[in-house]
């Protein structure tokens, strides 16, 4: 069942946006995916600033932990701070496993933190299960 949601991706890493809009497409995710750089535009992107004054609000936000302008640990616990977009689930997908970032992530109210595998099926997997569970599965507030 398809759940009209628009996911944002927050990726500086130009392979690593192929490989996820990659991963997505073979998992059949027809929801739409706006890809943002850093996360300065994350956050005007959320806030509808700037050029982004007509984005659509994301139902599910992939967010990487070392971005440039603003990192993701910053960008997470500012969408967290903010009664408008605190409910939109935030999954850290980053190549980090270490667990400062771990901590500092769960302490700052992120919904789930998932290690990008290097090995390309793996990869595949991983996008497939947040497919199943958060796009198939969970229930997600309307926007």
């Amino acid at each position: 069942m398809k759940k009209e949601i628009h996911i944002l991706l927050v990726e500086d890493n130009e392979g690593d946006i192929v490989l996820t809009l990659e991963a997505l497409k073979v998992a059949k995710v027809v929801n739409s995916v706006e890809v943002v750089k850093d996360g300065e535009a994350a956050l005007k992107y959320l806030r509808k600033e700037d050029s982004y004054k007509d984005a659509a609000t994301p139902g599910l936000i992939l967010l990487d932990i070392n971005l440039p302008r603003v990192d993701g640990l910053t960008v997470l616990a500012e969408i967290k701070n903010d009664s408008i977009l605190a409910t939109i689930p935030v999954i850290m997908l980053t190549t980090s496993n270490a667990e400062k970032d771990i901590l500092e992530s769960y302490q700052h109210h992120a919904n789930c933190y998932i290690t990008k595998p290097v090995e390309y099926h793996r990869f595949m997997e991983v996008v497939l299960k947040i497919k199943d569970f958060w796009i198939s599965i969970v229930e997600l507030p309307k926007n």
